[in-house]
């Protein structure tokens, strides 16, 4: 079986990486560092006063080609047993399978197997699979 390669894959541009962080996040302990927009009436953060934090927009978006695009090209479709695999038989070049969380051992190694059949890369193929001892 050859190595499965996507179509195309161009270069995956991120307008910004680091997190934005929510107002007051490096003050306070109880106030969490994920995003919130800031609201007050009287905010400064909010009228976006010079020497204040960045605001998450619209302007930070990714390119649509290329965005939820996997660093290997592909993008990324979870599958919970072989029925949905076969969905990805005509898009083997531009999607690859992701087996879902709490798919068991045994079906896991079925839908790999079915995978390889039908040329579609898995990401995740050798998770939650032990090597049997001969005891």
């Amino acid at each position: 079986m050859t190595k499965v390669t996507p179509l195309s894959k161009p270069t995956i541009v991120k307008k910004r990486t680091k997190k934005f962080a929510r107002h007051f996040a490096n003050r306070f302990m109880k106030v969490d560092s994920s995003w919130r927009r800031p609201r007050g009436i009287d905010s400064s953060m909010r009228r976006r006063f010079k020497g204040h934090l960045p605001h998450a927009g619209i302007g930070y978006g990714s390119n649509k080609k290329t965005r939820h695009m996997l660093p290997n090209g592909f993008f990324k479709y979870v599958v919970s047993n072989v029925d949905e695999l076969d969905l990805l038989m005509m898009h083997n070049r531009k999607y690859c399978a992701e087996i879902a969380h709490n798919v068991s051992s045994k079906k896991r190694k079925e839908i790999v197997e079915r995978a390889n059949q039908l040329n579609v890369k898995v990401t995740n193929a050798n998770a939650k699979i032990r090597e049997e001892e001969d005891a």
